[in-house]
């Protein structure tokens, strides 16, 4: 049955969890209200993961949960699905960075934040590393804590490099400068 987790990175996990769920449930409580609630049960995916209350996304992570609990009590016998499933996860974490980059780079602007956020990241991501090739992870691990580390060394790239330009400009009809249409 595939590759044991050590108990550490077990802890680790379930902290982590907890910590975005109490982080996500934050972030519900001081966006801005709108007119419009949007719930899991719209099917919108202009709004997926967008939602107005807490229990739709508990609604959606017990039905993703399910889901792969059904389908690992299905195959936990085939290696391949419970390898495929591990380096999944693994790889979904490790690409975590990956939307802050692109909005970033959307943006050309890294406004709100430090230098220190993308330095920690690092520094996490650099030990963990550093942990799975000093237990001889299997390579899966090791590959994708490269991978996550590349992700947090080009945000705080770009922190660098856009703590130093000018912020972009954007003009919309009422700051239009002096135009008329």
């Amino acid at each position: 049955f595939g590759t044991y987790y050590e108990l550490p990175l077990l802890a680790q996990s379930v902290v982590m969890i907890a910590t975005m769920i109490v982080l996500l449930q934050l972030c519900i409580q001081v966006k801005e209200p709108t007119q419009i609630k949007h719930s899991f049960t719209d099917f919108d995916l202009n709004y997926f993961w967008n939602w107005s209350d807490m229990s739709d996304y508990f609604i959606f992570l017990g039905l993703i949960t399910s889901t792969l609990a059904f389908l690992t009590f299905l195959f936990v016998q085939s290696t391949l699905y419970v390898e495929f499933l591990g380096f999944s996860s693994l790889l979904m974490e490790a690409t975590l960075g990956l939307p802050q980059f692109l909005k970033n780079l959307t943006n050309k602007s890294t406004e709100g934040m430090s230098v220190t956020m993308p330095l920690c990241w690092t520094a996490g991501d650099l030990f963990k590393t550093g942990y799975f090739l000093v237990r001889q992870a299997p390579k899966q691990f090791w590959i994708c804590g490269f991978l996550q580390v590349g992700i947090d060394i080009a945000i705080l790239a770009q922190v660098v490099y856009y703590r130093n330009s000018p912020l972009p400009i954007l003009l919309t009809s009422k700051h239009s400068r002096g135009t008329q249409a």
